[in-house]
Parts: C-alpha cells; structure tokens; sequence
C-alpha cells in the first residue's frame, strides 16, 4: 500500500490523539517544572493549532483534516476535547478552529535580529486540559479508538489512512493491548492501512530511543511491546523524521521510548507531515 493519496476537502485524513491521563501524569519535569500531563497538553494544544493554520485560506479553514482526541485515566476513556466539541470525538478541522475552550496570553522568546533576545507576547488557544488521575485503561482506549476509525474508514475509502497517535508514561492496567492494536493496524482504506505511533514519556534524563527499526535496542519488555504495537514509518515522512534524526533507517518504527522534552516535540511535527494538501 503506497499512503500517497492526495489530501483534499472531499478526500481529509484523520487524526487521532490518545493521551495518558493517568496519576502517574503529575511527575514534574525537571527542566522545565511542569508536570508530564502539562507538557504533553501544551504540545498537543499547539500542534493543534499548527494544523489549523497548514489548513487556513484565504476563505477560511479548509477541512483537510479531521481532528479527534480521547483521554484516558481513572479507569475511563472520555473525549479530550471540551466545550461545543465535548460531542462527539472526531472533528472537521475547521470546527477546532472555531471552538477552543479559551485563547491565553503566553510570552515566547525570539531573536531580536541584533545578536539578542526578547520575550514576545503571543495568542495560545486551548484546546486540551491536562489532567493526572487514576489507573490507565490503555485496553479500552484502543477498543473506542478502533470502533472510532472503522467507521471513518467506511466513510473515507479513497482518503490517507488515519493516524493514531497514542502518548502514555506507564503501562496498561486493564489487559494486554497488544492484541487489539493488532487488529487497528488492519483497518484501512484503498491507500494503506491505519498507522499506530506510539510516544512513551519519561522524565529521566536517559537517551531516548527514537525510530528503532528492531526490538532488541529496547531496554525493556514494556518498550518491546510498544515498539511491536507502533507502525513502519511510511515512505513520505521518512524524508521528514530524517531531518529531525538523520540515522532513521527504513523500516523504523514511529515509535520513541523514554522521550523528554526535545524528542515529545518532535514526535507530535513527525507525526502529523501528513503530505499532498490539494
């Protein structure tokens, strides 16, 4: 399967975030003296909005994409959007643009063109609230999320094949995942199967292992089975993941392990390049 469908208005990918809201979630990162479950919703709250504007015209927002987010902690799977898009899970992405919960004024720092730095003041709209309770029912968010993208791929024949994107810090609490990411892996549209990426979050301050083309590299037995649950990277963002880690090999993973704050950044601008906007 070649996942080089044109992404158009009558033909969107999809998105779909899983995101962690575990207890295990409020473990500060030491850098920068947020917690993880902070971090991750300040990326994904910007990715958001970057894929907003990859979409804006000058009519407005094209629908190329359609966005959905499921959180999952304390035992439960709700959608992680609030608000006038709590309805629901899967989203146009001009609706997102139209609904953040809020918009905050949040400084950024940038070159002053002299040599120097100065803070700036800049518009963050929010989307995703963090949140750290609980167990983490990583079983039944993939069982939500498969039905989820089914039922998109029935709609979406002729379209790029979705792309889940599941972040966590901890192992799953209600079974072995493994089985039912399988089974994801399999749905699909005319152009390839669905794509599983998977980013574990750490706050050490272990090299993380990111895009590994074997299990073996993995520490671990839990890293094993998240580098057997994450997709091939697909040939058009090989190019993409290679300027970010030049060693990408073919075959890679869309998979990193014990990630910090550089390569968490990194997974979400790797993750959604999809390519051929029309």
């Amino acid at each position: 399967m070649s996942y080089d469908a044109e992404i158009s208005r009558n033909n969107p990918t999809c998105f779909l975030f899983l995101i962690d809201q575990s207890g295990s979630m409020d473990e500060k990162i030491p850098a920068i003296g947020k917690s993880k479950a902070q971090f991750v919703a300040d990326v994904l709250n910007k990715t958001l909005y970057q894929l907003t504007i990859r979409c804006s015209r000058a009519e407005g927002v094209r629908n190329y994409f359609e966005i959905g987010v499921l959180a999952y902690g304390d035992n439960i799977v709700r959608s992680g959007f609030g608000g006038e898009l709590s309805e629901g899970v899967i989203h146009p992405i001009s609706a997102v643009a139209d609904h953040p919960l809020r918009v905050e004024e949040r400084t950024k720092t940038v070159d002053d063109g002299a040599g120097g730095f100065i803070k700036q003041s800049t518009k963050f709209p929010i989307w995703f609230e963090p949140v750290m309770s609980g167990n983490t029912p990583m079983c039944a968010v993939f069982r939500q999320a498969a039905e989820i993208l089914v039922d998109w791929c029935d709609r979406h024949p002729d379209s790029y094949p979705p792309i889940m994107i599941n972040v966590t810090d901890g192992q799953s609490t209600d079974g072995d995942p493994e089985l039912i990411t399988d089974q994801v892996k399999l749905i699909d549209t005319q152009n390839g199967d669905c794509l599983v990426f998977n980013l574990h979050v750490d706050t050490s301050d272990d090299e993380p292992v990111v895009f590994p083309v074997a299990e073996s590299v993995l520490p671990d037995q839990f890293g094993k089975m998240l580098f057997r649950m994450s997709s091939p990277i697909p040939p058009n963002l090989l190019p993409v993941a290679r300027d970010y880690y030049p060693g990408t090999a073919d075959g890679a993973r869309f998979f990193a392990y014990k990630a910090g704050i550089e390569a968490i950044v990194n997974f979400f601008e790797i993750g959604t390049r999809a390519s051929n906007l029309r």
